[in-house]
């Protein structure tokens, strides 16, 4: 399939997920799908809840901590324990403390940050019962805390902003396992390895050589892997192993399962607060930008590589293809890494590590613009709306009154904790790559000098901050200092923008709307859409251009070119 081709397949595949999906999804939270009853309400029973018993936001984020305490807990004694438990054919042994640490950290922030090969270093019942699991509850509890701030906008004097437990349950019961399952017998049909029988040892009798093929559970995996933005795959190469990802039908299917959710949930968004127009609002804002950065990735992976020109191969004509599966071609490898890094899904069918500088930086900027153009499974859309509440404060300052989103007057307390949302992240990132340049453990890791080994540390704290968990590949990460730093910085991405996006939606859901008046800016027009992007993109670029110009700009510059 051409690439133009490609694209309309995508735009109405988004398109059906946007009104279709989304429909659906605000029919699972609003409790009118009941297909699965006779599983849900046996769970709350276990749980001591009901859809009745709503919580306050503070009891709403207290849940949520807890319950991911307890799954990094969990998921960490499997790792360290994987010796000793059955479904381990290999016979691989424990996971050292530190990579076990990284890894529970990891997959319980959505991240699904890698610092070991699959393959080689967990047993079967590690990927499903530890890490598997994981990738269903994590994007249920993402888009959890985007129902909270939805629910703070749609509400009115309201001291609840609905259940932890009953919202997380019918994530997964009624969007996520159904749809993963369809999507894995897609995968397991076209190609894709799901099987618990040991590696394959294959023979060489003329050159009297062995080959140990690794096999596993792969095909649902992977299913839920690109659909709850994930990413975190079973192989080593990830999305690039034909085991994974065998077609280009499947290439194109998980580009479509990573946009899904987030393209559906600014439906969710709309209709929820009742005015979809609000959510094409904000809908708008991530196509802009997302289509932008396809472009620019695209035309940069379309220049030759300077390093293979450097070799003496000048005549390049398709481009950069160092590093790109000849299955999946330049263009649609950019558009999966575009759409894996501006998401928080981080799995890769290229290796990225040799994009162009310039294709690379396409990378990673859109990860350090936030995530939200759409972001991770619920990540995006409670990020957005916190950028949304600053462009509205902004706003409000331009015509001289008080700022109002969606009737709900935006004052202090909300701005400080929009201001905090937006800050977490970036402060955190910047400050441990500070440390991981200044001391010889973290200067250690990168495989290249200069510029390009400064790019692989920005990258990889980057990926691990925003939760996305994509890898520039020249990072030595497993080590102590990596595997711990690592973590801390996981989750410092994570809970610390979802523990504001929370209290915003409690403060928000207690207010009484005021009703629009003539100088009420309008959150549905294009001015709103364009103030939008360039808070966005002003946020991002102010607190990273810095330290990008240090890495892949000057990197490009050094081969004389910009393009």
């Amino acid at each position: 399939m051409g690439f133009f081709w490609t694209i309309v397949v995508l735009l109405v595949a988004l398109a059906l997920c946007w009104r279709y999906l989304g429909s659906y999804m605000v029919a699972v939270y609003e409790g009118r799908v009941h297909y699965l009853g006779f599983i849900e309400r046996p769970i709350y029973r276990l749980l001591g809840t009901s859809p009745e018993k709503e919580q306050t936001w503070k009891r709403y984020a207290g849940s949520l901590v807890v319950f991911s305490g307890l799954s990094i807990g969990l998921t960490y004694l499997i790792l360290r324990v994987q010796g000793s438990l059955p479904l381990n054919p290999q016979h691989l042994g424990a996971v050292s403390p530190a990579l076990s640490w990284n890894t529970a950290s990891s997959f319980v922030t959505n991240t699904n940050w890698q610092n070991y090969g699959g393959e080689e270093t967990m047993s079967y019942l590690s990927q499903m019962i530890g890490l598997t699991v994981q990738q269903f509850v994590t994007p249920a509890v993402g888009i959890c805390v985007a129902l909270g701030i939805i629910r703070g906008f749609s509400r009115k004097g309201s001291p609840t902003i609905g259940n932890f437990w009953v919202d997380t349950v019918r994530g997964m019961l009624y969007i996520l396992f159904p749809i993963a399952t369809v999507a894995g017998l897609i995968f397991v049909g076209q190609g894709a390895i799901d099987t618990l029988s040991g590696p394959a040892h294959i023979h060489d009798v003329l050159n009297g050589v062995t080959q140990t093929i690794a096999v596993g559970p792969v095909g649902f995996m992977e299913a839920i892997k690109q659909l709850g933005t994930n990413g975190g795959g079973f192989f080593n190469i990830n999305s690039a192993h034909p085991f994974e990802n065998p077609t280009g039908l499947t290439n194109l299917l998980s580009i479509i399962l990573l946009l899904a959710i987030p393209v559906a949930l600014t439906y969710v968004f709309g209709k929820m607060v009742g005015a979809v127009r609000q959510g094409v609002a904000v809908l708008a804002a991530m196509v802009i930008i997302f289509g932008c950065w396809v472009g620019f990735a695209v035309a940069a992976e379309h220049q030759p590589n300077p390093a293979v020109q450097a070799a003496g191969l000048i005549h390049q004509p398709a481009g950069n293809t160092e590093g790109k599966e000849v299955r999946f071609g330049v263009p649609s490898s950019a558009l999966f890494g575009v759409a894996s890094t501006q998401t928080s899904t981080g799995s890769a069918d290229s290796a990225y590590d040799s994009f162009t500088p310039i294709g690379g930086g396409a990378l990673l900027t859109g990860m350090m613009i936030g995530e939200v153009t759409p972001g991770g499974v619920g990540s995006g859309m409670y990020t957005i709306l916190i950028y949304a509440i600053i462009a509205v404060f902004l706003g409000g300052l331009m015509v001289g009154r008080t700022p109002e989103y969606l009737g709900k007057k935006i004052q202090a307390t909300e701005v400080k904790l929009a201001g905090l949302g937006t800050l977490v992240m970036p402060i955190a990132v910047l400050a441990i790559t500070a440390v991981a340049v200044s001391l010889h453990a973290g200067r250690v890791g990168p495989e290249n000098a200069g510029p390009h080994g400064f790019t692989e540390i920005l990258y990889a704290l980057t990926s691990q901050g925003n939760n996305n968990g994509s890898a520039f590949g020249g990072l030595t990460g497993d080590t102590t200092f990596y595997n711990i730093v690592g973590g801390v910085d996981m989750l410092i991405g994570r809970f610390g923008i979802m523990i504001p996006a929370l209290a915003l939606g409690g403060v928000l859901a207690a207010k009484h709307p005021v009703p629009a008046g003539a100088g009420t800016f309008r959150t549905d027009s294009p001015m709103f859409i364009g103030l939008l992007i360039g808070v966005i993109l002003i946020i991002g670029g102010l607190t990273f251009f810095p330290a990008v110009s240090l890495g892949p700009v000057v990197e490009q510059f050094s081969h004389g070119k910009f393009f």
